[in-house]
């Protein structure tokens, strides 16, 4: 009997174990699927959350951050994130590629890091292909391709990309022009205190723009540019004080801004305060100081700052006088076509000052000049067709040229025309008024 009670006991205990056994690879499964998913899910998330570190590793390396700076373990971590389909690192191993930081240079790897991340819908990345696209880096240059992933971008608020938009609308680039549409993207880019959107509605105040013309409006604009020290919006600030449009006119502040931007490299701000110095205006006049700053502009290829300076030369103000300096400086600013110094050029040649007497560049240099609308240059004009300098001595056309520029107030025109007038007949004085009412067209 004890035998066969241990058997019993056996068979039974055999019996619990193939049940559980059952029980196990059966039911389970049904029971715990949910349980199995949710572990998956953790282990997604899990991966997640090692490539946002993984970018952000590469972020501190890439800066510095905690870590001694290292662009090549910066593109590792961005890579590992990458790789994991993680947009910000695609966007930040694209980058790299794009600058050649941490790796070779290389424009269509920037490309397909960069859109794989735009295509995931993130701004940077957006703005970034963007760039891509209007530059020509890495793709064929498209500008209906760059003004679609700005827009992306700044939809999503981004301000470069708002403002990258608004001058595709200004330039009527991958668009057409619409100043309106500028405005309104350079506003949503400027109160995000984008220091240069801030200038661009600025100057659109100024001009009247897409917008009406409110001078208090763009020195409003113009003015938290400056604060950022954003050198053309101190430039342009300091116009409006040296003009008094927007603000009671001032011309100590105008100078302050002026150095401001001038002091940053801008060409045009040195070329202004050195107007200043040469005019006395808002510092005491310094000629020398003048010349400094005018040749800081001129320098950077500024045509304007290049006329300047080839007056001081001309003549002996704030360093000693030297036609043949003023005439290479009026020459530069002559072929990027300031009137004054085409009228100016020409006189020379007339005089044969700084350079050999030359009728023949002359009259190139006053005829463009008088396309211009440069009145000096068509009282220069008359005078040569009178003397048949150049050219055939043609009283009627010089009498045209006079007619223009005493118009336009050159006392020494009036003068030329009333005395030549006395001696042409109704017809050639009539000729002449013609002719000149066709120029001022």
């Amino acid at each position: 009997m004890i035998h066969s009670t241990r058997s019993a006991n056996v068979i039974c205990t055999l019996v619990v174990i193939c049940a559980l056994v059952v029980i196990y690879f059966v039911a389970i499964p049904f029971v715990y699927v949910p349980q199995y998913e949710a572990v998956r899910e953790s282990r997604v998330a899990a991966e997640q959350r090692d490539a946002e570190e993984q970018n952000n590793l590469g972020v501190r390396n890439r800066d510095g951050q905690g870590v001694a700076q290292d662009d090549e373990e910066a593109v590792r971590g961005f890579r590992a994130a990458a790789e994991q389909g993680d947009a910000e690192g695609q966007n930040n191993l694209g980058v790299r590629y794009r600058d050649g930081q941490g790796v070779a240079q290389d424009d269509e790897e920037a490309v397909r890091g960069v859109r794989a991340a735009a295509e995931q819908g993130g701004a940077q990345a957006q703005y970034n292909l963007g760039m891509m696209y209007y530059n020509g880096n890495g793709v064929p240059q498209d500008y209906e391709q760059a003004v679609r992933w700005f827009r992306a971008a700044a939809e999503q608020g981004d301000a470069e990309a708002q403002f990258s938009l608004g001058n595709m609308y200004e330039n009527g680039r991958g668009v057409a022009q619409d100043y309106e549409q500028a405005g309104r993207r350079f506003r949503a880019a400027a109160e995000q205190g984008h220091a240069k959107a801030q200038h661009n509605l600025g100057v659109m105040y100024h001009m009247g723009q897409g917008v009406a013309q409110d001078y208090a409006e763009a020195v409003r604009w113009y003015r938290m540019a400056a604060e950022q020290e954003f050198a053309p919006a101190q430039s342009n600030l300091g116009v409006m004080y040296g003009l008094g449009n927007g603000v009671p006119q001032d011309y100590k502040q105008a100078v302050r801004l002026f150095r401001a931007a001038a002091e940053q490299g801008l060409a045009y701000a040195q070329s202004n305060l050195g107007v200043r110095y040469r005019d006395g205006q808002g510092v005491a006049q310094d000629y020398e100081e003048a010349v400094r700053w005018f040749r800081a502009a001129a320098e950077q290829g500024y045509a304007m700052a290049q006329g300047y300076l080839a007056l001081m030369y001309h003549h002996g103000q704030g360093i000693p006088q030297n036609y043949i300096e003023a005439i290479k400086w009026y020459r530069l600013s002559a072929e990027n076509g300031i009137a004054n110094s085409q009228m100016t050029l020409g006189s020379l040649y007339v005089q044969g000052k700084g350079v050999p007497k030359n009728y023949r560049e002359a009259l190139k240099w006053s005829r463009l000049a008088a396309e211009q609308g440069d009145a000096n240059a068509h009282h220069n004009l008359g005078n040569m067709y009178f003397n048949g300098e150049g050219v055939p001595q043609d009283v009627v056309t010089a009498q045209t040229h006079w007619n223009i520029a005493a118009a336009r107030g050159v006392s020494g025109s009036a003068y030329n025309r009333d005395l030549i007038a006395q001696e042409l007949t109704q017809e050639q004085i009539a000729k002449a008024k013609q002719m000149a009412q066709e120029w001022m067209r």
